[in-house]
């Protein structure tokens, strides 16, 4: 009897692990989607909310999207009908995923305890992705299928509004701390809120449609490359569009390769690829003639001190005893020593600042807990996502990045899974796809 009540048993929690979303997580996962990679600190400011900046409610610190997804979780969790048992089903399927989530809750326990900066970018940096992870184990091909349209809708905006705000010369929604528009970068913001996150998410984008976005024509992935190539010179950013080009053109000349050796050459495709080969270097030249390539040229020329900030931040480590170094030093100290050095644009990099205000060993924790993630998440996706991963990795060194408050994690994270959803060809049956 206990052998046929245990059968019972498991018999009705399998389907319960394994039931599809309910409509309202479904959607709400797509308008969480949306809000993410759409509203920016400064289109916030602009309904009272003070996102970026350092005074007013803690509460306004953290992205609407970060709440909306928490608020996500919770109602799946409810609605599973056993929410103790729906967190040790999402963490059996993600536990890289849920150890991420585990040490940064932790973590922030320390940093509130410590009265440490960095409590919001706890959650936005790090619980945010983990939580979206472990709730996209459920989704299936239909909430994919949302989500990808999402993305590629949201993406095409924000170059399109990009290159309006470079050829006017008019920021839609500046970048604002505490409400100060910084009208004197006049970079265009776009949707993202900063030049340097546009910069980051438009390049990880323009990869993904290079080795993933295997749904779109291919017509329609050339032509948004086309255009998000041109909205990363109006972001500026140097980094990002060194490494989209290196790394793209390894990319496309590794793929042109193995074509040519296969020996299966689509006429039609190579044909419009010569074309376009040809045509590229009198689009440059126009555009070189109108200004175009002005701002971008003026970045690598003056850097504002950025290359002499990436110098000078390893000489904060002379002033620090072992000790220090391992916990933290004083915040005080920190803070003086920083714009003593002319770092008072920050430490553009995330492992330097964050072992720098928290110390080595609470660096260590959340590093290792990331890689990881990382890992379970490259684990999920299909072909070609090592090239976003390599991409992902040398940008993420370029700035403070994820050592600061940041939506940059999860943006990579959707992108990651949403754009190279794998596809499985089970045999007698049409190509689906699994869940992730």
């Amino acid at each position: 009897m206990s052998a046929s009540w245990a059968a019972s048993g498991r018999g009705a929690a399998a389907p319960r692990a394994g039931a599809s979303m309910d409509w309202v997580t479904q959607s709400g996962l797509v308008v969480m989607v949306a809000v993410l990679f759409s509203v920016s600190g400064g289109m916030l400011w602009l309904v009272g909310y003070n996102y970026d900046g350092l005074i007013g409610n803690p509460a306004t610190k953290i992205h609407p999207s970060t709440y909306l997804l928490v608020l996500l979780f919770a109602w799946r969790a409810c609605t599973f009908g056993n929410p103790i048992g729906y967190m040790v089903s999402v963490a059996d399927r993600r536990p890289a995923s849920t150890l991420m989530a585990v040490i940064s809750i932790v973590l922030l326990i320390v940093v509130i305890l410590r009265q440490r900066p960095g409590m919001a970018g706890m959650i936005d940096t790090f619980v945010a992705p983990a939580l979206l992870v472990m709730m996209l184990a459920e989704a299936d091909d239909k909430t994919f299928g949302r989500l990808q349209k999402v993305v590629h809708v949201v993406m095409t905006a924000n170059a399109l509004l990009a290159l309006f705000e470079f050829a006017t010369k008019t920021l839609i929604f500046p970048y604002r701390l505490d409400g100060e528009a910084f009208m004197t970068d006049l970079r265009s913001t776009a949707l993202q809120g900063h030049p340097l996150a546009n910069a980051t998410v438009t390049s990880i984008y323009v990869l993904s449609l290079l080795s993933g976005a295997r749904s779109l024509p291919t017509p329609l992935r050339l032509g948004l490359i086309g255009l998000q190539c041109a909205a990363l010179v109006a972001f500026g950013g140097r980094s990002a569009m060194v490494l989209t080009i290196a790394l793209g053109g390894c990319y496309m000349l590794i793929q042109g390769l193995r074509t040519l050796r296969t020996g299966r050459i689509n006429l039609l495709g190579a044909a419009l690829g010569f074309i376009l080969a040809a045509l590229v270097p009198v689009v440059i030249a126009v555009a070189a003639s109108y200004g175009f390539f002005d701002a971008l040229l003026e970045r690598f020329v003056s850097d504002s001190g950025s290359a002499n900030a990436r110098v000078e931040m390893f000489d904060l480590f002379n002033h620090f005893e072992l000790r220090d170094i391992i916990v933290g030093p004083d915040i005080d100290l920190v803070e003086s020593l920083r714009r003593i050095s002319g770092l008072e644009q920050g430490i553009e990099n995330p492992v330097i600042r964050m072992t720098i205000y928290q110390g080595a060993f609470f660096t260590l924790l959340i590093f290792f807990s990331l890689a990881l993630f990382l890992y379970e998440v490259a684990r999920r996706c299909g072909p070609g996502i090592w090239l976003l991963m390599i991409g992902w990795l040398i940008l993420l060194n370029t700035s403070e990045s994820i050592a600061s408050k940041t939506t940059l994690l999860t943006k990579f994270v959707v992108m990651a899974l949403v754009l190279y959803r794998p596809v499985v060809v089970a045999v007698g049956r049409p190509q689906t796809q699994p869940s992730a």
